[in-house]
């Protein structure tokens, strides 16, 4: 009878270790675990048994241990197309390499926002938005888990936030358009159930306010962020008895739609009509015209959660830090000075 050869981690345990180390288990499970009440002669024997038995410490086992984990939950509102959006996409990158650099395991949860999360095992969760889901986010703050919400900024609780001046940018934005000459600007917004959807709408009226341009209904085209939705707002926008000249669109995936859809209808960009997005999608470089578009830092968004859920799971602390970073506007070749009347 032939017998498989078995792995090591299959076959060695921390009673191996301490019986090749002549050691107690206490002080293997020290040892593994960086304590350091351990005389250096124990330790440089129970790391070379370590090493002569390829054993591999139980990453489970460590955590009970030390009474930490370093897993760190991602959780994303679950959507159509997630893993197609250029956010979602940039959030988990930036997550993951912030988790790598500080030797941190991720964890990615899409959720319903209806079932409750399961946090047996993490050490804290990074909320990405809070869409329909701030009873999660309330359940693991009962529950003392350490916990960041990114693009949304609370000021109702006390959890560390950090979001993207979503009103400053499209303000911004809106306020280029006006100094080259535009007055009938018009709006097509993301899903404004979110909060950064909302605030692009009020960045877009408080910078039409502040220069004294009226806010047309007509010009404001709810849509819930899809391609589908702007093709049809554009249309409209195009087709309108008093269209605009200018648009500000609350994402560069429905700012292109926009521009493939005035191509379509005969219209020049930025001739008939100038566009400006807002995310700095790469995609926005290879249309028919560079894209005009506001730069969200979200890298650096993501990135600055990992450091500051890091924080709180080593300090234990509660104490919390709310960050709003700016956004950019980036010229290109989309808008144009109005000349008309």
């Amino acid at each position: 009878m032939t017998r498989s050869k078995k792995t090591p981690s299959q076959n060695i345990s921390i009673v191996d270790v301490a019986k090749a180390s002549g050691v107690s288990i206490t002080t293997v499970s020290r040892v593994i675990n960086k304590i350091g009440t351990v005389k250096e002669s124990n330790r440089v024997k129970v790391a070379r048994a370590v090493k002569d038995l390829k054993f591999q410490p139980s990453v489970f086992a460590q955590r009970l241990a030390t009474g930490k984990s370093n897993v760190v939950a991602l959780v994303i509102p679950r959507y159509e197309g997630v893993f197609y959006s250029f956010y979602a996409l940039e959030l988990i990158r930036g997550v993951g390499t912030m988790c790598e650099v500080l030797k941190l395991d991720l964890l990615l949860h899409l959720t319903d926002a209806r079932t409750p999360l399961s946090l047996r095992g993490v050490g804290g969760v990074i909320f990405s938005d809070i869409i329909g889901n701030r009873a999660q986010l309330e359940d693991s703050m009962a529950k003392g888990m350490p916990s960041v919400v990114i693009n949304y900024y609370v000021d109702d609780l006390d959890v560390s936030c950090i979001a993207i001046d979503n009103a400053g940018g499209a303000e911004n934005a809106v306020n280029y358009l006006v100094e080259l000459g535009h007055k009938k600007i018009a709006h097509i917004t993301g899903d404004v159930k979110t909060q950064a959807a909302a605030k692009r709408l009020e960045g877009y009226k408080r910078a039409l306010e502040k220069n004294s341009i009226a806010i047309r209904q007509d010009y404001i085209f709810e849509t819930d962020y899809s391609r589908g939705a702007a093709r049809g707002a554009a249309e409209k926008l195009i087709k309108a008895a008093d269209p605009a000249t200018a648009v500000f669109v609350a994402s560069d995936a429905m700012a292109l739609e926009v521009m493939a859809v005035a191509r379509e209808l005969g219209k020049n960009i930025p001739n008939d009509l100038s566009i400006v997005g807002f995310d700095d999608n790469p995609s926005g470089l290879y249309g028919p015209v560079g894209l005009t578009t506001v730069r969200q830092p979200l890298i650096r968004m993501a990135e600055e959660s990992v450091k500051e859920l890091n924080r709180l799971i080593g300090l234990g602390t509660k104490s919390v830090k709310k960050i709003l970073l700016p956004a950019e506007l980036v010229i290109r070749e989309s808008c144009k000075p109005f000349t008309g009347e």
